[in-house]
């Protein structure tokens, strides 16, 4: 059986026209999977701690005399690092009256805590009572005690290292995400143009698996839009009324709508259904010189997508996304666990090519070297057309030796900018 036609939107026009009857692809004009669990928290810093060493006060002079001053408290010393130090309190001014007595020590003890506050500064210490006979005058007040220190703050906690999925958790995805492929009725008449819906279930069923491969390359799963929906359902019917499939449909069509028209120039469109269309999208054969539906699928600006179809023809909106993915590349096969069944779904990805994709490394001149097991695996590189779903992007195809379950491949991207290098263990996943 022939494999479907698709079609790949691009910006520019380029007609593509093919006949229904085997399925195409017409040509024209990108949970994480797994998230790293949270790092814990420092601990607190230890509580700062700071005594204020004991004011002194002179003796005052005894007779006739002026008793002496007592001089200050002592500077409290800084709070503790990772705590709240407190200032040092004041020292005590020394009394007069025959010799001041010292001035208390002041005493600071951080408490715990992340950030320490600043310390408030020590009180100013009392003035010396009068000396003895003949009058002796006041000691001076003991000085200002300076002010604690800023305790520092603790350390935040590093956050924890992500944790990959085993091959048993990939395989679990693949198959609960693949378990209903299910392709709805259509509900839509080509007699009365009529583009009718997949329903729901069946549209679920094609965005599942569009976000299942976005998954296993490490990008954020995309949503449907009511309005593109309808859109490329119109497409779709536009397809199958006239038997063929096109990103610019004349006017002179069968069924032809503005908002089909431009739902096909803003889509990937396929000759087969609208769920199994996605894998062919992924496999994408006929396309050697773009890869064009694959790089949508993995497009950084993917999203919000459409989804139409009918018994025939189907349709998917990839143009004009608001994703903000932001990854410097994406490959397919992607780096990581990868199911062998992802890269035979409707067809071999060792006979369209592995892909390497990027919307800012220029990948002109890019060489590749692939190991398996520490032996090289030759590939041929082909350059392919630039803004399909990325600016650049090249296919290397293995050159007298197909990929297999169970091994797993080293891939060098070379002679560019940014060297790109990435592992693949590629699982069976029945």
């Amino acid at each position: 059986m022939a494999k479907p036609a698709v079609t790949r939107p691009r910006s520019g026009a380029w007609l593509a026209l093919t006949l229904l009857g085997g399925v195409s692809l017409a040509c024209d004009s990108t949970i994480g999977p797994q998230g790293g669990t949270a790092g814990t928290n420092s601990p607190a810093g230890a509580a700062g701690t700071g005594i204020g060493t004991a004011g002194s006060g002179a003796t005052g002079q005894a007779g006739t005399g002026a008793g002496a001053s007592g001089t200050g408290g002592s500077t409290g010393a800084s709070g503790g690092s990772s705590g709240t130090g407190n200032g040092g309190n004041a020292g005590g001014g020394g009394s007069g009256g025959g010799g001041s007595t010292a001035g208390t020590g002041g005493s600071a003890t951080g408490t715990a805590g992340r950030g320490g506050t600043t310390g408030t500064a020590g009180r100013g210490g009392t003035g010396g009572a009068a000396g003895g006979i003949g009058g002796g005058v006041a000691g001076r007040g003991g000085t200002m005690g300076t002010a604690g220190t800023t305790g520092t703050a603790g350390t935040t906690g590093s956050a924890g290292a992500g944790g990959a999925p085993d091959a048993a958790a990939v395989c679990a995805r693949w198959k609960a995400d693949r378990a209903d492929l299910g392709e709805g009725t259509w509900t839509g008449d080509v007699t009365s143009c009529t583009a009718g819906d997949i329903g729901a279930t069946a549209r679920a069923n094609a965005l599942r698996l569009v976000n299942l491969y976005r998954w296993l390359a490490s990008l954020p799963p995309v949503a449907t839009d009511p309005t593109r929906d309808a859109q490329d359902q119109a497409c779709a019917l536009m397809m199958r009324a006239n038997n063929m499939i096109s990103h610019s449909p004349p006017t002179t069509w069968t069924c032809y709508t503005a908002d089909g028209a431009t739902a096909a120039g803003s889509s990937n469109v396929s000759s087969g259904r609208a769920v199994s269309s996605v894998d062919l999208y992924m496999i994408d054969p006929r396309n050697a010189t773009t890869i064009g539906h694959r790089r949508w699928v993995l497009s950084n600006s993917l999203g919000p997508i459409g989804i139409g179809g009918t018994d025939e023809a189907s349709c998917m909106w990839t143009l004009s996304g608001t994703g903000r993915a932001g990854k410097q590349w994406m490959a397919w096969p992607a780096a990581g666990i990868i199911p062998l069944q992802a890269l035979r779904a409707g067809g071999n990805v060792d006979s369209t090519g592995w892909s390497v994709q990027s919307d800012n490394i220029n990948l002109t001149g890019a060489q590749v070297t692939v190991t398996m097991d520490g032996a090289a695996q030759p590939v041929t590189v082909t350059q392919l057309d630039q803004n399909y779903g990325a600016k650049y992007a090249i296919r290397f195809n293995p050159s007298g030796w197909a990929t297999q379950a169970g091994k797993t491949y080293s891939v060098a991207v070379s002679n560019i900018p940014t060297a790109i290098n990435y592992t693949v263990q590629i699982v069976d996943c029945p």
